[in-house]
C-alpha cells in the first residue's frame, strides 16, 4: 500500500523555514525582566509581584517612570515577571503625571464611531484635557472613545474636575477596566519614545 502524504512540499518548506527563523520564540525585549540576583532575589521578587504591587522607578532629567511587575505564566506553566507599560511623570513644583500634548485636537467617538463635541488636547494615564465644541457647560461625566490614528479606540471615562484659565475642561480618569488602563499607557509610552527617542535608546 502507498505510503500517504500529510504535507505536501510547500507545506514542509514553510514548516522548515519557521524552524530556522532567528526570531522565533523570542520574548519581547521591552517587555521581559533578567534578574541577575540570585535564586533569593528572584524568589523574592516573584512572591512580592504574586501578592503585593512591585513597581521599578528610573529617572532622567525632569522627569520619572515608574514600571508595574506582573507575574505573568508561559505556556509551559513557567512564571516570569514582566514590566508593564510605566506610569510616566513629570517634575515640578509638584509631581504629576506627564501629559502628551496633541499636536492637533482629537474628537472623541461614541461606541459607533460617531464623532463628539469633546475634543481632546492634553492625556495622561490619569487624566484628560477636553475642549468642548458645544455652547454649554462641559458635561459632568463622559464615557466616550479616544481612537488615535492606527491604534483601536480605548474606552474612557471622566470625572469633570474644573476649568483651566484657556477654557479647558479638566477630567480625572477612571477606567472600567485594566485593558484600557494598559492599552492608554502603552499609547502615550508609544508617544513618548517619539518625543524622547534618546531616553528610550
Amino acid at each position: 500500500m502507498p505510503h500517504e502524504t500529510l504535507l505536501t512540499q510547500a507545506e514542509l518548506e514553510f514548516i522548515q523555514n519557521m524552524q530556522h527563523n532567528p526570531q522565533l520564540n523570542e520574548r519581547d525585549p521591552t517587555r521581559s525582566l533578567m534578574v541577575n540576583g540570585g535564586v533569593q532575589i528572584q524568589e523574592l521578587l516573584t512572591r512580592l509581584a504574586a501578592h503585593e504591587q512591585v513597581t521599578i522607578q528610573a529617572q532622567f532629567a525632569n522627569q520619572q517612570m515608574t514600571f508595574p511587575l506582573h507575574l505573568v505564566e508561559d505556556e509551559f506553566h513557567a512564571l516570569h515577571l514582566e514590566l508593564g507599560a510605566p506610569s510616566i511623570f513629570e517634575e515640578g513644583p509638584r509631581i504629576r503625571p506627564w501629559r502628551l500634548v496633541l499636536q492637533d485636537p482629537m474628537p472623541l467617538e461614541t461606541e459607533k464611531g460617531t464623532l463628539t463635541s469633546l475634543w481632546v488636547h492634553e492625556v495622561s494615564f490619569k487624566g484628560i484635557l477636553l475642549e468642548n465644541r458645544r455652547p454649554t457647560k462641559p458635561p459632568k461625566n463622559f464615557s466616550a472613545w479616544f481612537a488615535p490614528a492606527g491604534q483601536a479606540p480605548i474606552a474612557l471615562r471622566g470625572t469633570f474636575e474644573r476649568l483651566t484659565e484657556s477654557g479647558l475642561a479638566a477630567y480625572r480618569l477612571s477606567q472600567r477596566n485594566k485593558e484600557d488602563t494598559e492599552r492608554l499607557r502603552q499609547y502615550i509610552l508609544q508617544e513618548h519614545r517619539r518625543l524622547y527617542p534618546t531616553v528610550h535608546r
